[in-house]
C-alpha cells in the first residue's frame, strides 16, 4: 500500500489533487446535511441573513476558491503550502458547486426542480477529477508512447481528434458524454457515432429532412429517459434531498 501511494500519488505530485477532491466531496456532503437540517427545522443551524439579504454559502465559497487558487499558483505542487491551498480550494469549490443552479438561474432554486443541476454537476465534477487522479489525461494524451510524445504532430493530431469527437458529442446533445470523452476518448467516440438527441443542434441541422432518423432519435431518447430518468432522480434526491413540490404541477396532477 505504501509503495502504491508513493508511486501513484506522491511521486507524480497528485497529493494536492487528492486533497482538493476529498475536501470538495466532504464539503458538499456536510453542506447538504446542514441545509437539509435547516429545511426540516432541526439542529442549531440557521440561514445567515443580514437585514433583508440572505447570504448564500456560494459567497464564502467564491472567496475560498479565489484564495485557494492563488495560493496554489504561488505555492507550487509540493509541500505543506500546496496541500493547504488544495484543501482551501476544494472547500470553496464544494460550496460553489453546491449552488451551481443558483448561479445558472440567478435565482434561489436550491430546493426546486431546477436545483437538481447542482447535484448533477457535483457528481460530474467529482467523477472527472477522480479520473484525472487515477491517471487519465485529457484528450487521451496518456495513451501515447514515449516516442509519440516526442512527436508534436502526433500529440496535436491526437488532441485535435479527441477534441473533435467530444465536440460532436456535445453538438448531439450529449453533454455528459462529451465531458467524460475529454478524459476517455472511447466515450467521446461512442457519443459521436450514436444518434443525436432530438432537441440537439445536430438533430435540428441534419435530421430536418430525414424523417426516419428523426423518428428513430425521438424513440431512442424516449426509451433512454424512461429507463434512466427515474433512477437518476432518485439518486439525486438521495444525495441532495427531494425538491419542493411545484404548486402549479400539483394542481395539474389533480
Amino acid at each position: 500500500m505504501g509503495d502504491w501511494w508513493t508511486r501513484n500519488i506522491i511521486e507524480p505530485g497528485k497529493l494536492p489533487l487528492l486533497l482538493a477532491l476529498t475536501a470538495f466531496v466532504v464539503t458538499f456532503v456536510v453542506t447538504r446535511v446542514i441545509t437539509r437540517m435547516i429545511r426540516a427545522g432541526k439542529g442549531p443551524f440557521r440561514n445567515i441573513e443580514t437585514g433583508a439579504v440572505h447570504v448564500h454559502h456560494v459567497v464564502p465559497g467564491i472567496l475560498l476558491t479565489v484564495i485557494g487558487g492563488f495560493c496554489a499558483v504561488a505555492g507550487g505542487q509540493r509541500g505543506f503550502g500546496s496541500a493547504t491551498a488544495a484543501v482551501i480550494f476544494g472547500i470553496g469549490a464544494g460550496l460553489v458547486m453546491d449552488e451551481f443552479a443558483l448561479i445558472l438561474h440567478l435565482d434561489d432554486v436550491y430546493w426546486s426542480e431546477a436545483g437538481r443541476k447542482s447535484v448533477e454537476m457535483v457528481v460530474l465534477t467529482a467523477a472527472l477529477v477522480g479520473l484525472l487522479l487515477l491517471g487519465f489525461a485529457p484528450f487521451g494524451v496518456n495513451d501515447l508512447s514515449d516516442d509519440e510524445m516526442q512527436s508534436r504532430g502526433t500529440v496535436l493530431t491526437t488532441i485535435g481528434g479527441n477534441f473533435l469527437l467530444a465536440l460532436i458529442a456535445l453538438f448531439k446533445g450529449k453533454a455528459r458524454v462529451a465531458l467524460f470523452g475529454v478524459i476517455i476518448p472511447f466515450v467521446a467516440l461512442f457519443g459521436a457515432i450514436r444518434l443525436a438527441r432530438p432537441t440537439s443542434p445536430w438533430a435540428k441541422r441534419f435530421y430536418r429532412r430525414r424523417p426516419r432518423a428523426r423518428a428513430k432519435a425521438q424513440l431512442r431518447a424516449y426509451h433512454h429517459d424512461r429507463r434512466w430518468l427515474g433512477p437518476s432522480r432518485k439518486f439525486q434526491d438521495w444525495i441532495g434531498g427531494t425538491p419542493d413540490v411545484d404548486p402549479a404541477r400539483a394542481l395539474e396532477r389533480r
